[in-house]
């Protein structure tokens, strides 16, 4: 049985909004055993650190790791066995940036999560969804106006295409066979997709249900990828429980998200990214030409729902040679919320929406220990989780240290 004992800890209380006074927590076998006020005395490796701030580890709900390049096209051409070494290191990034938990939006699969969980690979946990699943012509369907060979399933794109109910249970059966953790469907045109429209809907509400039904079946979820309001209600009606993106949305749909208990995932920095870096990123001109009107509308619809009560959690969408720029996703919505609620997002109301509200995305006993140190306090300063993890001292996943800079 392997403990730890963190003493002198200034303990980030997520949920309460505050930073509490020094504490001893006492981590044994992965999991919070005890948070006290008072000192501690336990057969345990003790870590002073000296009344730096524990905080919980962080949530990403919206990443691509297989996207080791900057090309959805590009990677379908790329053998699986390249595709997973180009993960090593994005996923090593993460981890090390403080996110120890991440929820793929498509592409990863049961392997990748198992060689983390096992610990072949160093990264944060993985929750995935296998391929999202498209409509033909939809944001998953990557083949340009003249090519009409069909999709693949064993190259390593990030979707596969079904149309029709029973297609559609099918896809849905298959990918919770092959253990996804939830669902993701695309419901509305997109930017990286070379022939669909950003306003156009996607899949009939018979489609969108089917997908919900099995979801629920399996005690999952449907996460959907939309941009309109129009999708965005379409989806939220049906039942999915997280919408991606969200950048068009209006007054009236943010009140939708808070009558159907739905959560937004907004993904800003790509955007931030794309519009200000994308030739450099080897965008194609199809791609970049989107952007403007998409990234403009971000920040308004992030407004709309932090007024009115939406549930808002953090998410990047970074592709290949952007994830460096995940942290950045921090400092942009700070422009318009508090830093304890983009926290927050990145934290406890991230690990509800996962389903795993308790069980990560707080330092409370019985949860588990997943847990950073700072070298101050980053509910009044965000750059502390900046600069690819410089301020982090210390990082714990599930009680083993991947950085520990008190030995």
């Amino acid at each position: 049985m392997s403990s730890i004992l963190f003493r002198n800890a200034r303990v980030l209380d997520v949920v309460g909004g505050a930073v509490l006074a020094e504490r001893d927590v006492l981590v044994v076998d992965g999991r919070i055993k005890r948070v006290s006020e008072t000192r501690l005395k336990a057969d345990a490796t003790v870590v002073d650190i000296a009344g730096r701030v524990l905080m919980p580890g962080l949530c990403d709900a919206h990443v691509h790791i297989v996207s080791g390049t900057n090309s959805f096209v590009e990677l379908q051409g790329w053998s699986p066995f390249y595709a997973a070494s180009r993960m090593i290191g994005v996923l090593k990034g993460m981890l090390h940036r403080g996110f120890t938990t991440v929820r793929d939006a498509g592409g990863a699969d049961w392997g990748i999560a198992a060689a983390v969980e096992q610990g072949y690979v160093e990264g944060p946990r993985i929750l995935f969804c296998g391929k999202a699943l498209s409509q033909t012509g939809g944001h998953g369907d990557m083949r340009g106006p003249g090519e009409n060979f069909d999709q693949c399933l064993c190259c390593p794109s990030l979707g596969r295409i079904c149309d029709g109910v029973t297609e559609v249970r099918r896809a849905v059966r298959d990918e919770v066979r092959k253990g996804a953790t939830h669902i993701k469907l695309m419901v509305s045109g997109g930017i990286a997709s070379p022939t669909d429209r950003i306003n156009s809907t996607q899949y009939s509400v018979e489609e969108i249900k089917a997908a919900v039904e099995e979801a629920e079946a399996a005690n999952i979820y449907c996460m959907g990828h939309a941009y309109t309001a129009r999708a965005i209600n379409r989806a939220l009606e049906c039942g999915v429980r997280s919408i991606e993106h969200g950048n068009l949305l209006d007054e009236e749909t943010a009140k939708l998200f808070v009558q159907k208990d739905a959560y937004i995932v907004p993904t800003l920095v790509i955007l931030f990214t794309m519009a200000k870096e994308g030739a450099r990123h080897g965008l194609l001109p199809h791609v970049i030409a989107k952007v403007p009107e998409v990234f403009e509308a971000g920040t308004r619809a992030l407004e709309i729902c932090s007024r009115g009560g939406v549930k808002i959690v953090f998410g990047t969408d970074l592709l290949g040679t952007m994830h460096d720029r995940q942290s950045e996703e921090f400092l942009i919505r700070s422009e318009i919320q508090k830093p304890i609620d983009v926290i927050r997002s990145a934290t406890s109301i991230a690990a509800e929406l996962f389903q795993m509200g308790g069980e990560i995305g707080v330092v409370a006993e019985g949860a588990r220990a997943d847990l950073l140190v700072i070298d101050g306090d980053p509910t009044e300063n965000l750059q502390l989780l900046q600069g690819q993890g410089k301020f982090i001292k210390a990082i714990m996943k599930d009680g083993k240290f991947f950085k520990n800079e008190f030995r």
